[in-house]
């Protein structure tokens, strides 16, 4: 733990700076430690505070660093893992971004390396449901290296996530929306203790914050940035999973979708996303690992890299049997390995957007190129 930690830890606690306005004082003053020790002339020409709000920022900052002792003595007590945003082990993914906590405690045995994918679903989800995320959760387990499972250690969908990864043997990370001197809700405190050996429980709030219903709303937008890619395996028309959906989507991150029944009310949420196309339907670990590229040998993805065909030689020597206009597009993938959109394809290659979608649709038929979440498209591997 770093020496200017304190600094870090009240840093939040300023009034009237959220999260928002706590990045651009870093950017301006490089350190929280700076941001409490510069001068109201240093606030004066550095920001475009007035005077007034400049007072009031120098005379809360006495209060926020006596709060900030009694949390590093709670941190310190505890043997709490602490990354701040000025931390070289701070979450990459999070520092893409622009509302990221400034400070993250945790507990537990947790690493920021490998792939992430975060789970999330309605409260109130069904057999069906619970059985889909168990299967998923499992066959990825199995399938895909460095694997951790997020969730919000919620009833429902959430806390089947971290069951069915504590099960598979992977690691899995709840993400609260309270302070670690307590776990809500309290049934799931056996299974909040079991992640602690192989994940654990992460928040941006300190001790003494408790569970209030915006706290689970801003909570959220850590669950759908820390992953590569959120999935939804039940939604009821309204509720948080798809707030934490379309909220990865603004990250630009892959949302994915279980979809139901028309009938289906735990699907309905489910079945919008898939719809309005916010997110790529998910049936099976297979189609995760198909959308985002995670391939393994040990897993069917159901769909081969060519077609046993005596007319198509192997993708690795891009058949001869391929039209010009198909190699251009074969052209204009291969510097991309996380793929293309198919207006960027149009523009390297040339060619019209009508022709272009036809061409890639006939590829993907023959194993040549996959599809990826938002209309984009990369080549098999």
């Amino acid at each position: 733990m770093t020496a200017d930690r304190l600094y870090d830890i009240a840093l939040p606690l300023l009034p009237n700076v959220g999260v928002i306005g706590a990045r651009l004082l870093l950017d301006l003053f490089g350190s929280s430690k700076e941001i409490f020790t510069a001068s109201p002339s240093d606030f004066l020409n550095k920001t475009e505070l007035s005077k007034e709000a400049v007072s009031r920022l120098i005379h809360s900052r006495d209060a926020a660093l006596k709060r900030a002792e009694q949390e590093l003595n709670f941190v310190e007590k505890h043997r709490l893992n602490t990354w701040a945003w000025s931390d070289d082990d701070y979450p990459k993914s999070l520092r893409m971004m622009h509302d990221a906590p400034v400070i993250l405690y945790g507990k537990g045995n947790i690493s920021f390396g490998g792939k992430f994918l975060s789970v999330v679903g309605t409260r109130d989800c069904t057999d069906r449901g619970k059985q889909l995320c168990h299967n998923i959760v499992r066959d990825l387990a199995a399938a895909v290296p460095n694997l951790t499972i997020v969730s919000g250690l919620a009833y429902g969908i959430d806390i089947e996530a971290h069951k069915a990864a504590l099960e598979a043997g992977i690691p899995t990370i709840a993400l609260l929306a309270h302070g670690l001197d307590r776990i809500y809700p309290a049934m799931h405190r056996q299974i909040a203790v079991q992640m602690l050996g192989n994940g654990g429980l992460m928040t941006e709030y300190m001790s003494g914050t408790s569970p209030e219903r915006q706290n689970f709303l801003f909570r959220n937008r850590i669950v759908a940035g820390i992953s590569q890619a959120v999935l939804v395996v039940e939604s009821k028309a309204r509720g948080g999973s798809l707030n934490t959906a379309h909220t990865a989507f603004s990250y630009s991150r892959d949302v994915l979708a279980c979809p139901g029944r028309p009938t289906d009310i735990n699907s309905a949420g489910c079945n919008t996303l898939i719809h309005r196309q916010f997110a790529s339907l998910v049936t099976s670990a297979a189609d995760i690992i198909d959308t985002l590229g995670w391939q393994s040998e040990q897993v069917d993805t159901q769909l081969p890299l060519f077609h046993d065909d005596s007319n198509t030689v192997s993708f690795a020597s891009y058949s001869t049997s391929l039209s010009p206009a198909e190699k251009e597009i074969i052209k204009a993938l291969q510097p991309y390995e996380d793929g293309a959109s198919v207006n960027d394809i149009v523009e390297i290659s040339g060619i019209s957007f009508a022709e272009v979608s036809s061409l890639l649709f006939g590829l993907e038929m023959q194993g040549v190129v996959r599809s990826l979440a938002g209309s984009a498209y990369r080549l098999a591997k």
